[in-house]
């Protein structure tokens, strides 16, 4: 079974919304996590919001490696409101439940399914049960109100079990967890 992870910008405070606005860094241990999440994936799962930044970007951007891998690998567009995803390659709009077309992504051979940003979408693979891993950087910030978090104060309890966790030389903090199950 395909394993899939989530990973994530946050703050202190939990803010996951617009990490363009108040992520004060970006070091090289960053990357080096974010380019080992890519080497073990082999798709990708997007919600709307991002896909529609995303692919007013990447489809012509030329900020290499990343624009080749995301412009390359197959992506999954979980949206009830757009009506085609055609005007990137490799996209495909996934039609009916995103947690029923994860389950069955899950079951096909293949690498790691990754989500990039969308944090309504990683929000609901993990009410799903349907995350096996989630990293988040913590930024050393708190963005206050006004901006979305990855859980609202009205979700219900999650516990994690923590997987790894290290601070970078700009004081953010990789951790990254597991569902306990």
């Amino acid at each position: 079974m395909r394993k899939v992870t989530a990973g994530l910008f946050s703050t202190i405070d939990g803010v996951v919304q617009a990490p363009d606005q108040w992520q004060t860094a970006f070091d090289d241990e960053m990357g080096a996590v974010l380019s080992r999440m890519l080497e073990e994936q082999d798709a990708v799962l997007l919600g709307r919001v991002t896909f529609t930044e995303w692919a007013g970007y990447w489809p012509t951007s030329t900020d290499e490696p990343f624009a080749s891998w995301i412009n390359s690998t197959p992506k999954y567009v979980a949206s009830s409101t757009l009506d085609s995803v055609d005007g990137w390659s490799n996209s495909t709009l996934i039609k009916g439940s995103a947690a029923d077309f994860v389950r069955e992504l899950r079951e096909q051979p293949g690498g790691a399914i990754g989500t990039a940003g969308s944090p309504s979408l990683v929000r609901s693979l993990v009410e799903e049960g349907l995350i096996d891993e989630l990293t988040l950087m913590i930024s050393p910030v708190v963005a206050g109100g006004g901006r979305k978090r990855l859980f609202p104060a009205d979700s219900p309890q999650h516990t994690f079990e923590l997987v790894e966790a290290k601070p970078t030389s700009s004081g953010t903090v990789i951790a990254s967890y597991r569902p306990s199950r």
